[in-house]
C-alpha cells in the first residue's frame, strides 16, 4: 500500500469512527493537526480513534504516553506509526 493510500485509509477510518458528517477524506489535510486547531478533535475522539487503530491494525497506544500525542499530531504522523508497526500496510 502506498503512503497516499494509507493516508486515505486513515482519513476514512477517522471519518467512520467519529461519525464526521459533511467531511470527506479530501477535506482533511494530511499535515494539518488533528486536535484543537485543524480538524478540532478532542480527548474523547482520541480514545475512540485509539480503539479503532487497535481493531484495524492491532496497534495498542498508551493514553498517557507523550509518544501517543506525537502519533496523533496529524494523518502523516499516524501513517508513520502504522507503517512502523505494520510494515505490510505501508
Amino acid at each position: 500500500m502506498s503512503n497516499e493510500q494509507l493516508n486515505l485509509e486513515l482519513k476514512q477510518l477517522i471519518i467512520d469512527t467519529l461519525d464526521l458528517e459533511d467531511i470527506g477524506p479530501a477535506d482533511i489535510d494530511s499535515s494539518e493537526p488533528l486536535f484543537v486547531d485543524g480538524l478540532g478533535l478532542d480527548s474523547i475522539d482520541a480514545l475512540e480513534l485509539g480503539v479503532a487503530l487497535q481493531k484495524t491494525y492491532g496497534i495498542k497506544l498508551s493514553a498517557d504516553s507523550e509518544d501517543t500525542q506525537k502519533h496523533f499530531a496529524s494523518i502523516q504522523a499516524l501513517a508513520s506509526l502504522v507503517s512502523a508497526k505494520c510494515p505490510g500496510e505501508a
